[in-house]
């Protein structure tokens, strides 16, 4: 065999036998999604069915819906309607919100920390973090609801 050969066919079998090493791994690899179910089953073993499947979850928009409504192989947050009602409260109260963030205390604060779930003891550090980062939070003060709930999210 020539130097060149022999590595090569080294890696031919190394790609032959390692295909059932990654079998069960395209959900894993891509997430859950029209693609995921369209390929169920089909793309452990093939790159490009994985690519496929990653990309008809990726741009058809479906992986949002799954994951909010429990389909399509997604599993469903446990405390999606707490986010919702904390989405709510911030979108009505943003801000009220605002306001005790500077203070470092009040009734909005209250309820954002009720809503994240956060325990009562825990909270003098949360508001004092909100405080110390209101800058970062409403860093342009044209922030929606959703950019302070990311902000504040990242903080803690």
């Amino acid at each position: 065999m020539t130097k060149v050969t022999r590595p090569l066919m080294i890696l031919a079998a190394t790609a032959l036998l390692s295909g059932t090493a990654f079998a069960g791994q395209a959900q894993q690899n891509t997430g859950c999604g029209l693609g995921t179910m369209i390929f169920a089953g089909k793309a452990d073993n093939s790159v490009v069915l994985q690519v496929l499947q990653a990309t008809t979850n990726g741009t058809s928009g479906n992986q949002t819906f799954g994951i909010s409504s429990g389909t399509l192989g997604c599993d469903q947050p446990s405390k999606l309607a707490a986010n919702e009602r904390l989405m709510e409260f911030l979108t009505a109260n943003l801000d009220s919100v605002a306001r005790d963030m500077a203070m470092g205390q009040g009734e909005s604060l209250d309820t954002v920390a009720e809503l994240m779930g956060v325990s009562d003891s825990a909270r003098p550090a949360l508001y004092a973090s909100l405080q110390n980062n209101f800058s970062l939070v409403f860093a342009s003060g044209e922030e929606t609801s959703a950019t302070v709930l990311d902000r504040m999210v990242s903080l803690n």
